[in-house]
């Protein structure tokens, strides 16, 4: 799982973008201008930075030129984000330091492959996440608990990752809700998903009774530790 910020201002793409890199279990920080950009990343560095170029505040070629002249972000994988598609807008982008290039409209296949190759290339991607004694290998689909293998179902594996992807952060069941069906494509009601929750808990949990990894917050969902 990797650290990602997304610096669009487009609402609706940043939305996109986002969501299709948290099912990846990806852990993202979206950004709607240079300016929570540069705030964002003095607290601590990405793994990898989905830019926009046209930015409200600053221009996207401007913020990799002040990236690739600064030692603690020199290094930090950047892909290009913009409906400008010519080849001298690419060229110009590569040039001065983007690691890659991806034009509007885009696929989200596409988009995720793209940065699971950057990460690849820049030898920041992991693909392993771990929540107390669990294991989820994110290549294999694999999820081991202290080292023994568990079996979840497709819903129930698709769950772990979005909890996983959403570490720390309140989910409301309602979220939980649309992620699960937007990434299934099955309809998922409330009580299925309380179902599935409680399935996941039971593998998952060394005390199903008295979860450790995924919090119930009463009043507002779940929380993953």
């Amino acid at each position: 799982m990797a650290l990602i910020y997304v610096v669009e201002d487009d609402k609706n793409i940043s939305e996109i973008e986002s969501f299709a890199l948290k099912n990846a279990g990806h852990q993202i920080v979206e950004c709607a201008s240079g300016k929570e950009f540069h705030k964002q990343v003095i607290e601590r560095i990405p793994d990898l930075i989905l830019l926009d170029i046209m930015l409200p505040d600053e221009d996207g070629l401007q913020i990799l030129t002040k990236m690739r002249a600064t030692p603690e972000t020199r290094r930090v994988p950047v892909i290009l984000v913009t409906a400008k598609t010519t080849e001298i807008d690419k060229v110009k982008g590569l040039d001065m330091g983007a690691d890659d290039y991806i034009g509007k409209p885009f696929r989200p296949r596409e988009l995720v492959s793209r940065i699971k190759s950057v990460l690849r290339r820049s030898g920041r991607i992991s693909n392993f996440i771990e929540l107390a004694d669990v294991k989820i290998d994110t290549t294999g689909g694999k999820v081991t608990k202290s080292g023994e293998e568990i079996f979840l179902s497709a819903l129930e594996y698709r769950l772990l990752l979005i909890f996983a992807a959403n570490k720390g952060n309140v989910l409301s069941r309602n979220k939980l809700l649309e992620e699960i069906w937007d990434a299934s494509g099955e309809f998922v009601n409330d009580n299925t998903l309380t179902v599935y929750i409680k399935r996941l808990r039971e593998k998952i949990e060394n005390d199903p009774q008295r979860p450790e990894i995924i919090k119930t917050v009463r009043g507002m969902g779940y929380r993953c530790l």
